[in-house]
């Protein structure tokens, strides 16, 4: 299993390198990225980018629910955002949901997010795709490329002038900074 690192640990706050050659020792690491994604409980994590084990690489998994199979993104990069606007003819309002982060321990914020994405990106096999994604797999995407471009949620927290919250016992209270 591998550790989590956690703020303020330099290879979160840095872009990622791309990922030349999907090896045997690439496989291994999303493997054991799983391993450890899995293994968390409290909070239960639902995605893992490469710099939250210290690897600075273009790559992370997702797993949405316990019941989802875990699947894995290699040099991502997201094509096209769609927001609440150009979905829909009416007003919706904003895609807002309290995320957290297992390199940024007990805290939480609201962030907001678009519900729709198109990504392009290779698989283990290090075939290339491109596909939509919207929803709490939109999110979580999101949430996981910013990983990659050294980008925390508590940074999106600030530029959306969102509050943040720590846990403490179970509850969370405002963070006053």
């Amino acid at each position: 299993m591998l550790k989590i690192v956690s703020i303020p640990n330099s290879v979160l706050q840095k872009p990622v390198q791309p990922i030349a050659k999907i090896d045997s020792k690439i496989k291994q690491l999303i493997y054991d990225m799983e391993e450890t994604l899995i293994s968390q409980v409290d909070p239960q994590g639902v995605g893992l980018a490469a710099p939250q084990v210290g690897l600075s690489l273009s790559l992370f998994i997702i797993k949405p629910t316990l019941e989802n199979n875990t699947e894995a993104f290699i040099n991502p990069e997201i094509l096209e955002i769609k927001s609440p606007k150009t979905i829909q003819s009416k007003p919706k309002k904003q895609n807002t949901k309290l995320e957290g982060c297992l390199s940024v321990p007990r805290i939480w914020g609201p962030i907001s997010r678009a519900p729709k994405i198109r990504l392009k990106y290779q698989d283990l096999n290090g075939i290339s795709h491109t596909k939509w994604f919207s929803g709490f797999k939109a999110v979580i995407i999101q949430h996981e490329c910013d990983h990659l471009n050294g980008i925390l949620f508590t940074q999106r927290a600030l530029e959306q002038q969102s509050k943040l919250y720590e846990e403490k016992d179970g509850e969370l209270q405002p963070l006053h900074y």
